[in-house]
């Protein structure tokens, strides 16, 4: 019997292939628990239209991330910190502190998505960071941390 998976299937398959099972294993097992569907004529029609959407979907995503990681690529920020007289940093400069400056220059990215190559940052200077745009596409840029 042939079925479409509609979650992983340890040692039978991935979400939205298209499997042959014995039909047993396929009506008492997979389609009561919500693993599979039956792979009738007009289901796999619809699961090829779903696929199709899908891809191109997530080729707009991917070429969207690529512009993003394009624009950040050439980009240095300007961070601005309190700090003391000898020159350190009240604190440390967060990923906050960086997704904002992004946005005042005009980026939006959420700061979770921001990651600072070095490790801490505490002193006044330039330093670089890494924006995750998609999946595996990151964007790298430099930001300069300035005394208010």
């Amino acid at each position: 019997m042939e079925i479409i998976l509609k979650k992983d299937v340890a040692k039978l398959g991935h979400a939205d292939d298209i499997v042959v099972v014995k039909t047993g294993y396929a009506v008492n097992y997979l389609i009561p628990q919500g693993y599979a569907i039956l792979a009738t004529e007009s289901a796999k029609k619809v699961h090829a239209e779903n696929l199709r959407q899908r891809a191109h979907k997530e080729a707009k995503l991917r070429e969207d991330a690529e512009a993003l990681a394009a624009k950040l690529a050439g980009m240095t920020v300007k961070v601005t910190v309190k700090v003391s007289e000898s020159g350190k940093i009240y604190g440390s400069v967060t990923t906050a502190q960086i997704a904002d400056a992004l946005a005042a220059a005009g980026v939006e990215v959420d700061k979770r998505d921001v990651a600072i190559e070095s490790e801490s940052v505490k002193e006044t200077g330039v330093y670089e960071a890494s924006v995750k745009c998609y999946k595996d596409i990151r964007g790298t840029f430099k930001f300069e941390v300035v005394a208010e």
